[in-house]
């Protein structure tokens, strides 16, 4: 990286200036990048600590084709799986993930799950996992734990809470995307009652630090360490080039936000938005109307009439008349819940994972996302985008885009739940 010393981030004068007491604990942007991966790479290393690596084979995997990959390589495992997971509840899809463990748990497999009780611990009807699923793990020998039990359910329902979709298979290869192991992930997300959603599947060097991300919820949980071979040496399997972005709630800016931040500013052509709780802080609704001002084409793909949240779907709606008036095109996803986190930037970058664009995902929870450079990927996502927009209406001004005092008032009510400052 013979250029690395022409890196510039460029704050830009927005909406509060540059007042420091405004931005305590603020990134100051929006940011000017070099174009290219290798730019930004270079200044995603240095907000969080991890720069895009070479050497990855990574696989985009729609809806309900995620299972049958997983629970294939589940079923091929020699040594360890490992699932770390947000809603894991009773259901056809969570009996073939149990007899698929079973099995390879009485087979001398190491496997290992955690679940967070907001998700997965309800104790009414259908979402009973701990006499329903835990039971039938734990006498197959699959060691389970929680993350941060509830000791009390208010706040512990909305704070510190892990959100992550984790498997890791003889730490050789992982997943992450928007997965739950519950019935609405069964379809193919053209029904009210099948979500539809995006994930990958990775190989490389990369994977040890999903391995990482799980060892970390597994000893906070009540786990040990994991034993030496649950990281193997990892050779490169490909030409993609990847960055694992673990992201936990403390006091300032997450690497989730920078993450997300970095994404945004490394746009020059196209920046194409799949999120299901779309509802960024003003710093980065800003970045997007600067972006538009210097004629990038920017696309914001939210849920429409099917979300699991109605209050943040109001708030989503906030955001569109300001992103409307500067030239932002956005749709909402029609048949069912859209659950995708996908980040398409020109021809290269692409993110998939976890991370939502609201302030409880970005400063509270424990998210992780997949950055990477891979054309042929980010062409396979503009081929989502296509699909998903044929099943989209398209808001304009006229056409539900101007605000109200509900849609004010769940934003102020989203964001206060997200932020510390």
């Amino acid at each position: 990286m013979s250029d690395l010393q022409d890196v510039e981030l460029l704050p830009q004068p927005g909406a509060h200036g540059f007042d420091g007491a405004n931005r305590k604990h603020e990134m100051q942007g929006p940011f000017e990048l070099p174009p290219g991966p290798e730019g930004f790479s270079f200044a995603l290393y240095q907000s969080t600590g991890v720069g895009l690596s070479p050497g990855h084979r990574m696989h985009l995997l729609e809806n309900s084709q995620v299972f049958d990959r997983m629970l294939e390589d589940i079923r091929a495992a020699k040594h360890s799986v490992h699932m770390l997971i947000y809603i894991w509840r009773p259901c056809e899809l969570s009996d073939r993930f149990v007899e698929a463990l079973t099995e390879r748990a009485r087979a001398g497999v190491q496997c290992r799950v955690v679940v967070d009780p907001v998700g997965s611990e309800e104790t009414t009807g259908d979402k009973d996992f701990d006499q329903k699923v835990e039971k039938r793990l734990t006498d197959a020998g699959v060691e389970v734990h929680y993350y941060r039990l509830l000791a009390g359910k208010v706040l512990g329902r909305l704070l510190g809470r892990s959100h992550q979709k984790v498997v890791v298979v003889d730490g050789r290869i992982a997943y992450t995307g928007g997965f739950g192991i519950w019935k609405v992930w069964e379809g193919e997300g053209l029904k009210e009652d099948n979500w539809r959603d995006t994930h990958i599947r990775v190989e490389g060097p990369e994977v040890r630090r999903f391995q990482v991300t799980f060892a970390k919820h597994w000893q906070e949980s009540g786990g040990g360490l994991l034993p030496r071979e649950a990281f193997p040496d990892l050779k490169e399997e490909g030409g993609g080039c990847a960055a694992f972005i673990d992201s936990s709630g403390r006091l300032g800016i997450t690497e989730a936000e920078r993450m997300a931040r970095l994404v945004v500013a490394a746009a020059t052509k196209r920046l194409w938005i799949a999120n299901a709780y779309f509802t960024p802080p003003n710093d980065i609704l800003e970045q997007l109307e600067v972006k538009v001002r210097r004629g990038v084409d920017v696309r914001v793909l939210g849920p429409g009439p099917h979300h699991d949240v109605p209050v943040v779907r109001a708030s989503q709606r906030s955001t569109y008349e300001r992103l409307l008036a500067a030239g932002v095109r956005i749709w909402e996803y029609q048949p069912a819940m859209m659950h995708s986190k996908t980040m398409l930037v020109d021809d290269w970058l692409c993110v998939v994972g976890s991370t939502n664009l609201d302030a409880l995902s970005l400063n509270k929870l424990s998210e992780g996302s997949l950055v990477f450079e891979d054309k042929e990927i980010a062409a396979k996502l503009e081929g989502c985008w296509e699909k998903d927009i044929r099943h989209s209406k398209e808001i304009t001004l006229e056409n539900g885009g101007r605000t109200n005092p509900w849609r004010r008032f769940a934003r102020r009510a989203t964001q206060f739940a997200g932020h510390d400052r």
